[in-house]
């Protein structure tokens, strides 16, 4: 990987399986010219996700979280491309999904809003996860997957960003 593209971590959370969107959501980070590196499914146990929430273990929201994101499988994925996790971030849209703007994954598929999530004593549902910054892209990317599962290629269509 070149010096000027970054890698991103994207979870499609147990939610968007479910609603069957997963194909919608990876096309949408495709379209923007960014490639899949890795890709797995996979049901998150008690320890990949006290490691990739490290930082909300103890928090009081964090329970429900967790077991959110054990109501079903999980999509991991790593993406690469120019300033991806920043373009990743833009895509998602806001983390409350009744913020996030129309266009964006979440503004597009998604409205509950926090205040309705905790009146229900339910995590919100917000579809996806995607790293806040490269500090964390890079955690949360050696978190889920090892080295020999990130592949490098070339896209047809990347020769305006090399």
């Amino acid at each position: 990987m070149s010096d000027h593209l970054e890698r991103t971590f994207v979870a499609l959370k147990p939610d968007a399986v479910k609603r069957g969107i997963v194909g919608d959501v990876i096309t949408r980070l495709e379209r923007s010219g960014m490639r899949l590196a890795a890709t797995r499914m996979l049901r998150a146990d008690d320890e990949i996700l006290e490691q990739h929430y490290s930082e909300h273990v103890d928090k009081d929201f964090y329970e429900g979280l967790r077991d959110f994101m054990k109501e079903g499988p999980v999509i991991a994925m790593v993406w690469e491309g120019v300033n991806a996790v920043a373009n990743v971030r833009k895509l998602v849209g806001d983390t409350a999904p009744r913020e996030a703007d129309p266009g964006t994954i979440r503004g597009d598929f998604a409205h509950v809003s926090f205040e309705h999530a905790d009146s229900e004593g339910k995590a919100v549902k917000n579809l996806i996860h995607a790293s806040g910054n490269k500090e964390e892209a890079e955690k949360e990317v050696s978190i889920w997957f090892d080295d020999a599962e990130i592949h490098e290629y070339d896209r047809a269509d990347e020769e305006h960003v090399q």
